[in-house]
């Protein structure tokens, strides 16, 4: 039996496009047996925020991040052609035409394909996000946590 393969992706991108091409491949190199590991970090950390209101208290500095950002992954926007919310409604209707996996199914199928999805605790900080508002199941981390996936791994993307 040959040695254990892993993939670390960095997802540093809140766009939805660029999130789902990251989950693709997550899914991907998780159903090739791959150990995958996705660090989750700065705008990335959207594709992880629960979509309702969690009340948490917070300061006016990281109660403006909270609403100036998007609330999950179905909400994100697309990094090419959004045109003011346009965008991601287009191509989640040629996606649901063409039978393709939207993002939130994506990020729960890696969820129990076992990928190993680790929120950011600085940018956690920085943003003012509290691990309540985030998804369950998730593990926290700084960049040690990412390096010490990513040093043994075959595949290290940053999306």
């Amino acid at each position: 039996m040959g040695a254990t393969k892993k993939t670390t992706i960095v997802l540093f991108s809140g766009d939805y496009d660029k999130t789902m091409a990251a989950y693709i491949i997550a899914n991907g190199a998780a159903a090739y047996d791959h150990e995958v590991t996705i660090f989750h970090t700065f705008w990335g950390l959207n594709a992880l925020r629960k979509e309702n209101h969690v009340p948490v208290k917070k300061g006016i500095l990281e109660k403006m991040f909270g609403k100036m950002m998007p609330k999950g992954a179905d909400k994100m926007g697309i990094s090419k052609m959004n045109y003011m919310g346009m965008g991601p409604k287009m191509i989640k209707k040629v996606m649901k035409k063409h039978n393709s996996m939207p993002l939130p199914d994506l990020i729960d199928m890696a969820k129990e394909q076992d990928v190993k999805l680790i929120a950011c605790t600085m940018t956690m900080d920085l943003l003012g996000l509290q691990k309540e508002e985030l998804l369950v199941d998730l593990e926290y981390g700084g960049v040690s946590a990412y390096i010490g996936d990513a040093e043994d791994g075959n595949v290290n993307l940053f999306i």
